[in-house]
C-alpha cells in the first residue's frame, strides 16, 4: 500500500482515547467535565490508585459538567480519576441460554452455573408498543389458582397489579402463578427485596424447578440505578422472546421498590419531592415499564404481574394509585382474609379484571356475578349472622349465600403447591352458583 494512502487513511480515524476527570464526587452521585456526553450515556469511571471500574449513567447536564450516577458503590474512587465513554450504549446480552438462570441486571450469571454464551445485545430502554399495533386481548390466559381463572379471568397480553402488605403472601401466589401458567417462557424480575427471598422463592415457591425460567435479580443492596434498571433488563428479555412469537408470562417483585430506586435518584439530582417524598420522575417512570408490556400483533405477547407493596395496607398510596390507572386490572390481597385462613388471601370484592366479560362464556360471566352477589351479602350482614340477629326467610338471596358460604370459602382456598385447569376452575364455579 502506498504511504501517502496509509497516511490519508490515518489522518481520518480518531485514535486517540478521549476521557474525562472526576471533578467532585459523593456517595450517590459523581460530577465530571471533559467530555462531550448525552443524557442516558453510559460511562466508565476508572481509579488511578489501584485500577478499578465501575459504570455510571449521565443522568444529569450543567454546561461543560455532567452528573453520573453510579450502578455500585464507589468507596475507594476520587477527583481526579479518569472517566471514559461507552460506545455501546445500554444494552445487554439476550438469547436461549438465558432460560433456567439467574442472572443479574446486566445478564451476569449469580447461580454458579457457569457463563452465559449469547449472540445478540438489545436495548435495555426501547418505546412501548404502539397503540395502533396492539393485538385484541380476546383469549384466556390461566394461571391454575382459581379464584383468579374463576372470578379474575386474565387475558393474554394484560397487565395486572398484585396489591398488599408485608407478609400477606405476594411470593407465595407469585410462585403459584409461575408454576401453574402454561406459558414457554416465564420471566421473574425480583427488584429491591432482601437477598434472603431470591433462593427461598426459587426452593420453596419454584420448588427449584427454573424450566423456561429466567430470573433477574436486583437485591436491596445494590445501588439506586441497578434496581431501577434491572426493572427494564426484564423487560427487555421478556420482549425479545415476544417477538419471536413466543407468550411470555412476566412477574416482578415489586413496582414499589422499583419506584423507591427512582425517588434516590432524583432526590439526589436535586428533584423536588412531592407526596411521600416521591419526585415526579418516579410517576412518570411507571408508564415506561408497564406499557412494554402486552399483545402485538404479528408478534407474541407478554401478560404481566406487577407486585405493588401497599404501606400500612393504604390503597391510596401514590405508587398504588398510579399503578391502577395504568394496569388493566388489581388483584388486591387481605390480611383480613389470612386472620380466617383463607389463602391465597385474594380480596374478590376489591378486585377487578378488566378484560374478564371479553373472554369467558356467558354461562362463566353469570356464574361469577352471582358468585360476587352472594359474597358481597355476606360480608354485609356477618355481624347479624354471628349474633343470630338474622331470620331464615327474610332475604331469599342471602338465605342462598348462607346455604353456600362453606362452599364459596372453600372455592377461594387453595394450597400453595397444588393447580388446577381453567376448564376445572370454570366449572367447579359454575357447579356451586347453579346447584
Amino acid at each position: 500500500m502506498p504511504l501517502r494512502s496509509l497516511k490519508d487513511r490515518i489522518r481520518n480515524q480518531d485514535l486517540c482515547i478521549k476521557f474525562g476527570m472526576v471533578s467532585k464526587i459523593s456517595s450517590t452521585v459523581i460530577i465530571a467535565e471533559g467530555l462531550q456526553v448525552s443524557i442516558g450515556d453510559t460511562v466508565t469511571i476508572e481509579s488511578q490508585v489501584n485500577g478499578d471500574e465501575t459504570m455510571g449513567m449521565v443522568t444529569e447536564l450543567d454546561g461543560s459538567k455532567f452528573f453520573v450516577t453510579p450502578f455500585s458503590f464507589i468507596e475507594g474512587f476520587r477527583t481526579g480519576d479518569k472517566v471514559y465513554l461507552n460506545h455501546g450504549g445500554m444494552s445487554i446480552p439476550v438469547g436461549e441460554t438465558l432460560l433456567g438462570r439467574v442472572v443479574d441486571p446486566f445478564m451476569n450469571p449469580i447461580d454458579g452455573k457457569g457463563p452465559i454464551h449469547t449472540f445478540q445485545r438489545d436495548p435495555i430502554l426501547k418505546t412501548p408498543i404502539e397503540a395502533m399495533k396492539r393485538g385484541m386481548i380476546d383469549e384466556v390466559f390461566s394461571v391454575g389458582v382459581k379464584s383468579i381463572d374463576g372470578l379474575l379471568t386474565c387475558g393474554n397480553g394484560q397487565k395486572l397489579g398484585i396489591f398488599a402488605g408485608s407478609g400477606v403472601g405476594k411470593s407465595t401466589l407469585m410462585g403459584m402463578i409461575v408454576r401453574g401458567s402454561n406459558a414457554p417462557v416465564k420471566v421473574v424480575a425480583l427488584i429491591g427485596e432482601r437477598g434472603r427471598e431470591v433462593p427461598e422463592f426459587i426452593e420453596k415457591n419454584l420448588g427449584g424447578n427454573l424450566e423456561n425460567t429466567v430470573i433477574v435479580v436486583a437485591t436491596s443492596d445494590d445501588s439506586p440505578l441497578m434496581r431501577k434498571y434491572g426493572a427494564f433488563s426484564a423487560m427487555s428479555v421478556a420482549e425479545y422472546f415476544k417477538d419471536r412469537h413466543q407468550d411470555v408470562l412476566f412477574i416482578m417483585d415489586s413496582i414499589t421498590r422499583f419506584a423507591m430506586a427512582q425517588r434516590e435518584i432524583g432526590l439526589a439530582l436535586g428533584e423536588p419531592p412531592t407526596s411521600k417524598g416521591y419526585p415526579p420522575s418516579s410517576l412518570t417512570l411507571l408508564p415506561q415499564l408497564m406499557e412494554r408490556a402486552g399483545k402485538e400483533e404479528g408478534k407474541g405477547a407478554i401478560t404481566a404481574f406487577f407486585t405493588v407493596l401497599v404501606e400500612g395496607d393504604d390503597m391510596s398510596d401514590p405508587i398504588a394509585d398510579q399503578s391502577r390507572s395504568i394496569l388493566d386490572g388489581h388483584i388486591v390481597l387481605s390480611r383480613e382474609l389470612t386472620d380466617f385462613g383463607i389463602y391465597p388471601p385474594i380480596h374478590i370484592l376489591n378486585s377487578a379484571s378488566r378484560v374478564m366479560n371479553d373472554i369467558i362464556t356467558p354461562e362463566h360471566f353469570e356464574a361469577a356475578r352471582k358468585f360476587r352477589k352472594l359474597y358481597t351479602l355476606l360480608k354485609e350482614n356477618e355481624m347479624l349472622i354471628r349474633i343470630g340477629a338474622y331470620t331464615k326467610g327474610t332475604d331469599k338471596d342471602l338465605d342462598e349465600a348462607i346455604e353456600k358460604k362453606a362452599k364459596m370459602e372453600r372455592y377461594l382456598s387453595q394450597g400453595a403447591m397444588y393447580q388446577l385447569s381453567f376448564k376445572e376452575c370454570e366449572e367447579g364455579l359454575i357447579e356451586i352458583m347453579h346447584k
